[in-house]
Parts: structure tokens; sequence; C-alpha cells
């Protein structure tokens, strides 16, 4: 699929990643055409699949969530029904940031802001270890966010 982006496209991607909020004139500007030839490329860009869409950045301690917790599940079952029964309760669990199956020692990797450890505390025995199939789970306390939601190389 990447194939189908010429430098132009590539560059409509960059900026968009960097500034979410750039105007299409001024998007245009930026990658030297036309308004509309700007507008018919990121349209395309989003009816592609391309971009996925357009969202503000929060800033986690303004919101009262500056822990951020990850956390290894391990499933009691490998089978495809316990990992689609998982998945389908995670997809709507509004604590959940990211959800990724792995390989490894975990079927799985949460990521989870809440606001302290006692809050986690409280999610964990409330909710996270009611997660259908789950057996074990590993919690990590991240200390320092060094990098996140780095935009893609382009």
């Amino acid at each position: 699929m990447a194939g189908e982006l010429d430098r132009i496209d590539r560059k409509i991607l960059k900026l968009l990643q960097e500034d979410g909020r750039l105007s299409n004139a001024e998007l245009a500007g930026l990658v030297n055409v036309s308004p509309a030839t700007c507008h018919r490329r990121t349209q395309r860009l989003f009816d592609e699949g391309f971009i996925q869409g357009v969202r503000a950045h929060i800033d986690p301690q303004k919101v009262d969530r500056s822990a951020l917790v990850i956390v290894g599940v391990v499933l009691d079952r490998s089978t495809p029904q316990s990992f689609a029964e998982f998945e389908e309760v995670v997809r709507k669990a509004d604590f959940v940031l990211d959800c990724h199956l792995v390989a490894g020692d975990f079927d799985y990797f949460l990521k989870i802001r809440t606001r302290d450890m006692a809050d986690f505390n409280k999610l964990h025995g409330e909710k996270l270890i009611a997660l259908p199939g789950v057996r074990q789970t590993r919690t990590f306390f991240v200390m320092k966010e060094v990098t996140d939601n780095a935009p893609l190389p382009f």
C-alpha cells in the first residue's frame, strides 16, 4: 500500500501528523499544490484509510490521569474463542487505552492510565481481574515516558 504514495502524499501525511489542525490552504502552501489539489489528495488519503482520523492529544496530568500502567495479561486458555471473548470485552472497556496481542510470556499488553496507584489498585480488583479468561496479570508502573505516540517516519 505504501507504494501508492508519492512524494506529495507523504509530505501531507508527515505534516498532518505534526499538526492535524492545519487548514487546507496552509497545507496546500506547505506542499506546493493548489488548495483544490490538496483537498482531493487529503480526501483520498482519508477514503483509502491512510489517515484513520484526527484527534486532540490531551495532557494526562491536566485531566488527573498521570499514572501510566502497562499490564501483561495471561489468559487461562489459548484458544481462538478465549482470545475473541477477551478482545470483545476489552474493546468496550473505557479504562483500556491500548491492547496488543503479543508473542512471549504474555498473551496481551494493556496500556491503562489512572490517577495514582490507589486508583489502579481499585480498578485492578474491580475490573481487570474480572475480564474474561484472565489467569494472571503482571503490572508495570511507568517511571518515565521517554516517547509516546511518536509520528511515523516518512
